[in-house]
């Protein structure tokens, strides 16, 4: 049951990525061959007037195949025939349509079940924040000058600073003040003493701006941990894919379908802004290629893209394929 929620989560996403394209497309006027949710073998599909729908076995992709994709195919409603910038939208379009899809998650979510802010309702006797003169009211800004959109920031920053030394840029009564502390340690977690306002009743507007705040803080966060990536600070052994992410789906709609729903608005922003990576075979691949045709008026060979695209393609398949295989049959980690 839990399973099944957690993969039509899963779908929905895929599929709300797609139909960015899809409407882009149109609105452009390319003619769109298939629209596809999945990868593997077609399990269903159906014929409509120009476009073949399609549901694959494998719940982890899915496609829109346009027409005239190659030079080959440059007639009337092809995608070879467009402008580099209407190229551009149609790919920036899935993307866009996943923030989107999280904004409007986020927004239902926080409306009916209210949010943690980053005004501190209590400070704890005897704790760092307290002997830093941290005040109930304070307002936290910034953790170590990275800006905190939201209280799960601010958690974050923390712990993943250890028990070094942290400042707390907060706005108060008095003005922005920064305030420095060393984190105490408890059950393994480090802690520096403060208890974030609980906001329960939140109107329109109020969750409209939280929602943004709270999306604006998945994009900060997804973009923290692959700084961390890249700098060498994290292993194979810190991701997880498709089977993680129905395990731990599964497990958060077992307790909450919110939970479950504001799992889907992570999952929807990281999709978002991996796919938005200059990496070949990803949209920001295609985005830097057309973005280069745009500036210098001319079109990269097909044989240069085609590559570029392949050797994306192969990385990013063995990528996915020793990810799973560490999910299925290596859980603790190589």
């Amino acid at each position: 049951m839990y399973l099944l929620l957690s993969i039509f989560a899963f779908g929905l996403l895929v599929l709300g990525h797609e139909f960015g394209h899809f409407i882009m497309a149109r609105v452009n006027g390319v003619t769109v061959e298939e629209f596809s949710v999945g990868m593997g073998p077609r399990i269903w599909q159906k014929q409509g007037k120009s476009t073949l729908y399609s549901l694959k076995a494998l719940p982890i992709g899915g496609s829109v195949k346009m027409y005239g994709e190659t030079a080959d195919e440059a007639g009337e409603g092809s995608f070879f025939s467009k402008s580099p910038f209407r190229k551009m939208t149609i790919i920036a379009a899935g993307p866009i349509m996943n923030i989107i899809m999280a904004l409007i998650v986020l927004f239902a979510v926080i409306l009916f079940n209210g949010y943690s802010s980053n005004v501190i309702s209590e400070v704890v006797p005897d704790s760092p924040a307290e002997a830093a003169g941290v005040m109930a009211g304070d307002k936290i800004v910034r953790v170590n000058g990275e800006r905190a959109y939201t209280f799960q920031d601010v958690s974050t920053y923390i712990a993943y600073n250890g028990l070094n030394e942290v400042k707390l840029e907060l706005e108060t009564a008095e003005g922005t003040v920064v305030k420095t502390m060393t984190p105490m340690e408890s059950e393994g977690r480090a802690l520096v003493g403060i208890v974030p306002a609980s906001v329960e009743n939140p109107g329109l507007f109020e969750s409209m701006g939280e929602s943004i705040d709270q999306a604006r803080s998945l994009i900060t966060q997804t973009l923290f941990s692959l700084k961390i990536l890249f700098t060498g600070r994290a292993s194979i052994n810190d991701f997880g894919g498709p089977v993680t992410i129905f395990k731990i789906s599964s497990e958060v709609a077992s307790v909450s379908l919110w939970g479950l729903a504001s799992f889907a608005a992570f999952l929807s922003i990281n999709l978002a802004v991996l796919n938005l990576i200059p990496f070949p075979a990803l949209d920001g691949g295609w985005l830097l290629i057309l973005l280069v045709e745009l500036i210098t008026r001319k079109r990269l060979p097909d044989k240069f893209v085609g590559i570029w695209n392949t050797i994306g393609f192969v990385i990013l398949m063995s990528f996915m394929l020793l990810i799973t295989f560490k999910d299925i049959f290596l859980p603790g980690g190589f």
